[in-house]
């Protein structure tokens, strides 16, 4: 990409591979007819000429790369792997041989859409693994431990499963994530024998909701479950291997680091403190938690591409200030570069000690090339950068694509580096105006640049928080002024001094420093959660119209010219997409225990069989309802009994949930609609939503279609995935359920007796 700043030569673009002289070709896409209009003509070929400009194709590379993830995962069933492997290295083979064609650069994004299809391909087969598909009541297990979690009221450790033994079952699994008691999680590296209760890894409660057994799938785990009894430390067969002692190493320096914060600070600064240094962050209290994100600050609580910048910031101008009080060593040396290094090694300590997750493997890839691009005298903050940390991060992990934090901090990145390039220099081009100068020296520029990151950072991922998490932060950008310039300047800093001194036993106070910060971010962020409106909730929407959202911000943000603004009428279109989508009038859990209702009010009753508070809390979120699970409006107009329970629809209907084979026979005559965990009976007058129908097409939501129902099921028809596998089984079900037409009666032949002859 061109950078604004160096002069302009006739450069050949991409490896020199730009067709000569024919970057004016691009006027040709301009649209036909647009004689009787010569100088709009003449003004959209001079953009699209710049716009396809030499420097300008890098940055669509990822994006063409993370369109054939995105296709991939969009798949019924798992593709072929060497078909998509040899179709990516046909077409990458024709636009290597079309480079000096004008065919090149749309011949380039094809094969870069197909590499994607291809590596998210590969990265499946190559860690495929079994996944539970039935639960397991009582598993003997034994087996190495790789990770756990301290969490505020159970703990949790994963598995590396060496023998396993279950009645009436030969599955054998690689992984399994266990909970148990809390202060019970075995040591990190011992070998352990168990017994435990497993369960299928958890799929979507609604259709559009997120998958959290695709997740577990590429962390290599196959089933969840809690540990039955005591758990018994015994010799291991074999050492474990090197990866489990480097994982027990590092458990245990997150363990020495955690003990000695708590030594200085307890509760929620404690938890939070640790989560800034280790990424163990499920110790926080579920009140600052919520107040963390409702007020827009719940991005500190994860490690993040924030996190890893300030790590190397702090890092790299510390070694440089010190090198710097050396003039033999300022005068000679590239001491610049030399801190450059020392923050790379910097950031990777840290990945490692928090863990290296995919999120955290992102943060750092981006901060690494930042560095690298210090340390090879290039730009650190451009669009280059930003593409080939994309490239790096979803050629590792093209699961990344679909989770939200690569899809927020990617899309924050992109609005924060449209904002150094384009913004920055508008507010710095007049330096000698008086008006400027006099703001300047009260630091108003700089103020006006946080408000600025802040308010474009939060605008780009807007979408992304309300397509997962229903709901937007209004006053997110006030959380953040008030409180990052403290994280920045006072929290991390002393956390990373506190970690240099701990060895030498004078740690204490860094811990302190690092608590007082804290308080004061917990503090604005429970002001800001308390504000009226702090809490904008969003209905769900589909996967289509995040999409669109997103390509109008890639649009917004690559663009140079003013085609840019094609991509805010594009965000607007989805915007009103999503906020035009029709709410299921029915949502039935993929147990059949729990079956949602809107009602006349709107609103959404509740039947369920079981307390289950993840689920309702999901549902109401999706709705952007603001009740909580212990509402009693919940229950308004449900009639409940030992047999199962009904409730009207808004159009009086009736919908019975059958907890008990003998309801049946009544439920089917009187209600609409009849959902069970049972097999239904054939002749049954209702519509039905049985066992059959749940075990293969999962939680369903129902929307109202004339008399009957047109269904969304999270797993659709044909679909077969190796974190999601098809349910065995007879039956095949359409995406609609019809109200059922009573079948033709033949007529009675008996005879009266006043017709019957003697003779008969």
């Amino acid at each position: 990409m061109a950078e604004p700043g160096r002069p302009q030569r006739a450069s050949q673009g991409i490896a020199r591979t730009w067709p000569t002289g024919r970057t004016a070709a691009a006027g040709g896409f301009a649209p036909a007819g647009l004689g009787v209009w010569p100088t709009i003509g003449e003004t959209l070929r001079a953009w699209l000429r710049a716009e396809a400009g030499p420097g300008r194709l890098l940055p669509w590379v990822p994006v063409a790369f993370g369109a054939g993830i995105a296709v991939y995962f969009a798949a019924d069933h798992e593709p072929v792997l060497w078909v998509a492997a040899a179709t990516a290295l046909l077409l990458t083979l024709g636009a290597v041989l079309l480079r000096r064609s004008r065919l090149f650069v749309p011949a380039l994004l094809i094969a870069a859409v197909a590499a994607g299809f291809a590596m998210a391909t590969w990265k499946t087969a190559r860690i495929g693994h079994t996944v539970l598909a039935k639960p397991l009541y009582s598993v003997s297990l034994s087996g190495f431990v790789e990770t756990r979690d301290i969490r505020e009221r159970t703990d949790r450790f994963v598995l590396r499963v060496t023998a396993m033994e279950a009645q009436r079952s030969d599955v054998r699994l690689d992984r399994v994530r266990l909970s148990v008691r809390k202060g019970t999680a075995p040591e990190v590296g011992s070998f352990v024998q168990l017994k435990a209760r497993l369960m299928p890894p958890i799929s979507p409660v609604r259709p559009g909701s997120y998958d959290f057994a695709r997740d577990m799938f590429f962390q290599g785990i196959g089933a969840s479950g809690f540990v039955m009894g005591a758990i018994t430390a015994s010799v291991p067969p074999d050492a474990g291997g090197l990866r489990l002692r480097y994982a027990a190493f590092m458990q245990g320096l997150r363990d020495a680091i955690d003990a000695r914060i708590r030594a200085t600070l307890e509760g929620d600064n404690r938890a939070i403190a640790t989560a800034l240094l280790t990424g163990r962050r499920d110790a926080i209290t579920t009140p600052v938690n919520d107040a963390m994100f409702v007020s827009g600050l719940g991005h500190v609580l994860s490690i993040s591409g924030y996190h890893m910048a300030v790590v190397a910031g702090v890092v790299f101008f510390a070694v440089r200030a010190l090198l710097a009080l050396v003039p033999g060593l300022a005068v000679g040396f590239a001491i610049k570069k030399w801190s450059a290094a020392a923050a790379l090694v910097a950031a990777a300590f840290y990945l490692l000690l928090s863990g290296a997750e995919v999120a955290t493997q992102r943060s750092f890839f981006m901060t690494a090339v930042v560095l690298i691009a210090v340390m090879v005298d290039r730009r650190a903050i451009t669009f280059r950068t930003l593409a080939v940390a994309a490239l790096i991060v979803l050629a590792v992990a093209p699961e990344a694509l679909v989770h939200p934090s690569f899809q927020m901090s990617f899309a924050a990145t992109l609005g924060l580096v449209a904002l150094v390039q384009i913004g920055m220099p508008n507010l710095f081009a007049s330096p000698d105006h008086s008006a400027t100068a006099r703001i300047a020296l009260w630091g108003g520029r700089e103020i006006a640049m946080l408000f600025g990151a802040s308010l474009i950072a939060g605008l780009a991922t807007t979408p992304y928080a309300a397509f997962h998490f229903h709901r937007v932060t209004p006053f997110g950008v006030l959380a953040n002024l008030a409180a990052m310039p403290v994280v920045s300047a006072l929290v991390m800093p002393a956390g990373l001094l506190g970690l240099l001194a701990a060895p030498f036993g004078l740690d204490g106070v860094f811990w302190w420093l690092m608590g007082i910060g804290i308080d004061w971010m917990i503090a604005v962020s429970r002001w800001v959660a308390a504000l009226p409106g702090a809490v904008g909730r969003i209905p769900a929407f589909g996967s289509a119209a995040l999409v669109a959202a997103s390509l109008g911000i890639i649009l917004m943000g690559l663009l140079r010219t003013p085609l840019r603004w094609s991509g805010a009428l594009v965000l607007l279109g989805a915007i009103a997409w999503g906020l035009s989508v029709r709410q299921p009038d029915i949502l039935i859990a993929g147990d059949g225990a729990s079956v949602a209702v809107r009602g006349g009010d709107g609103r959404l009753h509740l039947i369920r069989a079981t307390k289950d508070g993840f689920l309702l809390k999901e549902w109401l979120a999706a709705d952007a309802d603001p009740r909580d699970a212990a509402s009693a409006s919940l229950a308004d107009g449900v009639s409940c009994d030992e047999s199962g329970c009904v409730t009207p629809l808004a159009d009086g209907r009736l919908v019975a949930l059958a907890l008990r084979i003998d309801a049946l026979a009544d439920d089917c005559s009187r209600a609409a609609l009849v959902v069970t965990a049972r097999p239904a009976p054939a002749d049954c007058a209702a519509m039905v939503v049985d066992r059959q129908r749940l075990t293969r097409q999962g939680a369903l939501a129902l929307t109202r279609n004339g008399d009957g129902f047109a269904v969304q099921p999270v797993r659709a028809r044909g679909a077969d995935r190796p974190w999601s596998p098809a349910a065995a089984g007879e039956g095949d079900f359409d995406g609609s359920l019809a109200p059922k037409t009573a079948a033709p009666r033949n007529p009675d032949a008996t005879p009266s007796e006043a017709d019957l002859q003697a003779e008969d």
